[in-house]
């Protein structure tokens, strides 16, 4: 059982329900960031973090720095394009948006290849927009969190080493890394970033980003200098590079109890094997995917090949909308999200199956979040 207080279950697709323990290490005493055993500690953290992405190159160099996911974005645009690079970003979703506004923020020039809502764009259609024009990066969000839509890497990446084999690949696998495999060197990936509260199970704080040695290289072979200063692999990869060594060394302060919860956690996952943990998530998405079909209900990713085993976006009945059932479900005692896609936010919302309340079938949040739903919805339809 939980020692945690009394709180309805987060089943959002992001931040998560956190485990214990990983909760306790957010309480551990205060320590200088450059003493021996917080250097370890991060150490650790940064080379089991190697296993997590599946990379055992040692040109790859992973990055913890204290901020959200969307600092993933500003470490990308700032380090690996340049200003009036071309770029282009595969939209599935609300995120793909952003992404391009970020780059365009640093004066990179973001291409936009667009799906229908609950679709991703195919690789004939990405085939053809990288044969138009040269472009420095291609990105892909892995799962967007908006629509649930689950986007397929590898055979994306053997599409781009084909047909634009100098465009490094960026995945944003914010809602994707620790719920969905991710094989970095296998597929040949450049860079992937995430954040520690989705699959990860760490309270949010940390952005974390994977980058291939061709990544690091294409960096230190800028023409010019990084357009950002906190968010500088200048400055962050001989931090990175001494922390993993256990050589204490500082350029800004990082969160120590963050770093020993995200210790705590990723011990956690490699624990069991990798392929263990995929497999239960899929099988407790199949769960809720099914059990939303029973009910009468669709998603927004209607292709069971575009759907996402962290989290499902779901349509509400005609004519109800997300304040309709949401206090209902949180009555009970469950938090779902509402819609996030401008286009459609009000017809839908979306339950995040992630983490430890999928890998810990003790708890029963999922099997009582879906009891909640089936009730909830029979409640708001009388009234």
């Amino acid at each position: 059982m939980s020692n945690q207080a009394p709180h309805p279950a987060l089943l959002i697709p992001g931040p998560i329900e956190f485990d214990d323990a990983v909760l306790q290490s957010m309480s551990h005493y205060s320590e200088s960031h450059v003493s021996a055993p917080f250097v370890n500690t991060f150490g650790e953290t940064l080379t089991m973090l190697r296993k997590l992405f599946q990379t055992s190159d040692p040109a790859s160099q992973p990055f913890v720095i204290s901020g959200s996911g969307t600092l993933g974005w500003d470490q990308v645009a700032a380090n690996l394009a340049e200003p009036g690079d071309d770029v282009l970003v595969l939209h599935t979703g609300y995120f793909a948006d952003s992404f391009a506004d970020c780059f365009e923020t640093y004066r990179v020039k973001a291409t936009q290849l667009k799906a229908p809502i609950g679709d991703r764009p195919q690789l004939a259609e990405i085939e053809k927009a990288l044969k138009e024009k040269d472009y420095k990066l291609i990105t892909v969000t892995h799962t967007d969190t908006s629509t649930g839509v689950l986007s397929e890497l590898k055979d994306l990446s053997e599409l781009v080493h084909r047909v634009s084999p100098d465009t490094l690949l960026i995945v944003d696998g914010v809602c994707s890394v620790g719920c969905e495999e991710i094989r970095f060197d296998d597929w040949k990936i450049d860079c992937v970033i995430t954040a520690s509260q989705k699959a990860i199970g760490c309270p949010a704080g940390l952005s974390i980003v994977m980058a291939s040695g061709r990544a690091i290289e294409r960096f230190q072979a800028r023409k010019t200098p990084p357009t950002s200063y906190f968010g500088s692999w200048k400055n962050w990869l001989p931090i990175m590079k001494n922390y993993e060594a256990k050589k204490p060394s500082y350029f800004a302060t990082p969160a120590p109890q963050l770093i020993h919860a995200l210790h705590t956690s990723l011990t956690q996952i490699l624990s069991r094997p990798l392929e263990e943990r995929f497999r239960i998530h899929r099988e407790a998405s199949q769960k809720v995917k099914k059990a939303v079909t029973d009910l009468g209900l669709k998603q927004l990713a209607s292709k069971p090949e575009n759907q996402a085993n962290g989290m499902t976006a779901i349509y509400l009945p005609e004519g109800l909308s997300p304040p309709e059932i949401l206090p209902t479900l949180l009555k009970k005692g469950v938090v779902f999200a509402g819609g996030l896609h401008k286009e459609i936010a009000g017809k839908y919302i979306r339950f995040g199956h992630m983490g430890v309340s999928v890998t810990d079938p003790a708890r029963g949040d999922i099997d009582r979040a879906l009891e909640y739903l089936k009730e909830g919805l029979a409640e708001v339809k009388k009234v």
